[in-house]
């Protein structure tokens, strides 16, 4: 799966499901340039990762949910590295547990501008890159919370249902284009925020849940990435405007 000559931006890439893609996508050829807010040297840690493999790469900072940030970031990207044909809309945080009674509405409205207003701008500043090249791919990496919505959960899974809706229409507007837009659906995940998640419900260490997971083992951050990989290959010449949900068939009312 060649992605030699493509330059791909991925948002919240120092870490977790966002490093993942961002290693995987640069094992198959590809220019990575790494979007996160906080962590420097997280950043630098995978832009040296990526740098061993023989690409290029560089860190760019900054809130994806502010747009002038991120028309700076973008078009520093085609700068340094080049115009962008992959982007990966992966950046996200969690909401805090509460019922909508009892919410705070400046969480709620943080929260869905990391998870579709930041996908919504991004997407409006490289599409016209995208557009001037022989292929574009979007990938928005939402979560199997839009298949419960369960309680206590309204700004993420706001946010995830906006942003889906955002990535099917894309794919209807773009396909003129030569642009694919399609959406991965992570499961519970061996990240910061699965391991924050697993504690709340009361388990010690995720990887304690291995065995009642499918395949014997919580989905790891390369299980998402590898979807990814396929999605913006040359390999996926028809799949746009769909949602792979990474959930090994596992039982949707539980911790998937």
């Amino acid at each position: 799966m060649s992605l030699k000559g493509r330059i791909a931006l991925v948002t919240g890439g120092s870490r977790g499901i966002g490093r993942a893609i961002a290693l995987g996508l640069a094992a198959d050829g590809a220019d990575i340039a790494v979007n996160y807010r906080r962590e420097d040297s997280e950043a630098e840690k995978v832009v040296a990762e990526i740098k061993k493999r023989g690409r290029r790469a560089a860190a760019f900072k900054a809130s994806v949910d502010n747009f002038e940030e991120d028309a700076a970031m973008v078009e520093r990207v085609k700068s340094e590295l080049g115009p962008i044909s992959i982007l990966v809309n992966n950046a996200g945080i969690a909401s805090r547990g509460n019922t909508v009674a009892d919410g705070d509405p400046l969480e709620m409205e943080r929260v869905v501008r990391v998870h579709a207003f930041a996908p919504f701008y991004l997407s409006k500043l490289v599409i016209p890159q995208m557009r001037e090249q022989k292929r574009g791919d979007i990938i928005y990496v939402s979560s199997v919370a839009t298949l419960s919505h369960a309680g206590r959960g309204s700004p993420y899974n706001m946010g995830k249902a906006a942003g889906e809706a955002l990535a099917y229409t894309l794919a209807k507007e773009e396909r003129p284009n030569n642009i694919r837009v399609n959406v991965v659906a992570p499961p519970l995940t061996d990240t910061d925020m699965g391991q924050r998640l697993a504690k709340a419900r009361g388990v010690a260490q995720i990887h304690d849940l291995d065995k009642a997971m499918p395949f014997g083992h919580v989905c790891a951050p390369e299980d998402i990435a590898n979807v990814v990989r396929y999605l913006v290959s040359d390999q996926n010449t028809y799949v746009s405007g769909e949602k792979i949900t990474v959930h090994g068939a596992a039982d949707r009312a539980g911790f998937s």
